[in-house]
């Protein structure tokens, strides 16, 4: 096609099981580099992908004129100096979560994508699957009328083998741990579908405290990320939601969120451990009643689904992004609901430290 985007992927990780393919998918975007800091490896999966260009410098790939936008899925210590390097080059962004380490480098991304005149987008996956749009759908209709509560699990056994291997996923410092992993999506659909947050009070704990390294073989290492996050939050407009994420709950339910209002009941789940994606439907029942599955509509469904759960979701994730690269519209999410759920996760750190309640800022003052 001759309006064909040209993108670098940067990361050979998920970038190579989701974002290639994706990319590579979707009629609009055509892969023609890719990056890993090991050259032979970067040539080998360009090989394999028939991309053009494997290369082991970021500034190589920045270069070339046929790179137009790129997207970064890097372990996110890496992120923001990659991100930064994008965008000073004036090229589109496609950021995985979490953004950073900290919401001010976000912040930082987000002024400096305004500012280059590009669009910068990160990759909230949910908000795009059939199942959860319903469910804004139920609840921005007033379905469960006043909300009274809100509960949200994420438990499942990712990383419950004390066997799994040590590296930047174990350490609190290079963004590791089951926050950043899914507590930064739930940061962000609590914002999406029901408003920003007020205050918090969280609790962080390391079940499996050491895991092997096979670097040096399979000596144990410490972990210091977090394995499991309880967060209670009150939102903006006084509902309470209770949040409890874990990798290591063997058995664990899967992914569920519960809203109990005057005039009925919403409930999203999936209990799939082995695909986080597929699997979600939505149970719905007016107060006093039964709950009862409800049929996702044709026109919210998956034009084509696939094995891994995560590539449809993110077509349209990238779809979004090329409309707004061609229209120049403002898109959502944008880097500012990035900022937004780094800025949660900085505060559920905060309030673990010290064991109290934290305050929320109003994004528009974080932002200014």
């Amino acid at each position: 096609m001759t309006n064909q985007i040209g993108v670098a992927v940067i990361g050979t990780g998920f970038g190579q099981k989701i974002h290639i393919p994706g990319f590579q998918i979707y009629p609009r975007t055509k892969v023609v580099a890719v990056y890993n800091p090991n050259l032979d490896k970067a040539r080998a999966v360009a090989e394999s992908h028939n991309i053009p260009q494997g290369c082991s410098r970021l500034e190589d790939i920045l270069a070339m004129p046929e790179v137009q936008a790129v997207s970064i899925s890097t372990p996110p210590f890496l992120h923001y100096q990659m991100a930064q390097q994008v965008l000073q080059a004036r090229k589109h962004l496609l950021l995985e979560k979490p953004m950073t380490l900290c919401a001010t480098e976000t912040r930082d991304l987000y002024h400096l994508a305004n500012k280059q005149g590009v669009v910068a987008m990160p990759d909230f996956e949910f908000r795009f699957v059939p199942a959860w749009q319903l469910l804004a759908e139920y609840l921005e209709s007033g379905y469960v009328g006043q909300k009274r509560l809100i509960k949200i699990d994420w438990l499942v056994s990712s990383r419950a083998d004390a066997q799994r291997v040590w590296n930047w996923y174990a350490q609190k410092e290079k963004g590791g741990g089951a926050l950043g992993a899914v507590g930064s999506h739930a940061f962000d659909y609590i914002n999406w579908l029901f408003g920003s947050v007020r205050r918090l009070c969280a609790f962080r704990s390391t079940a499996i405290p050491e895991r092997p390294d096979p670097s040096e073989g399979g000596k144990l290492k410490p972990v210091d990320a977090d394995d499991t996050c309880l967060l209670m939050l009150e939102l903006a407009d006084g509902t309470p939601c209770q949040l409890c994420l874990s990798s290591v709950t063997y058995n664990g339910r899967g992914h569920f969120v519960e809203v109990y209002g005057d005039r009925g009941t919403l409930i999203l789940g999936s209990s799939n451990q082995d695909d986080y994606v597929h699997g979600f439907h939505l149970w719905a029942a007016p107060a006093g009643e039964s709950l009862t599955q409800v049929d996702i509509p044709k026109r919210l469904a998956f034009p084509q689904v696939y094995p891994d759960g995560r590539l449809a979701p993110f077509i349209r994730v990238v779809d979004q992004w090329v409309q707004s690269i061609d229209t120049g519209e403002p898109i959502i999410p944008s880097l500012r609901e990035g900022v937004y759920s780094q800025l949660l996760m900085d505060l559920t750190h905060q309030s673990d430290q010290h064991r109290n309640w934290v305050d929320v800022p109003s994004l528009s003052s974080f932002l200014a």
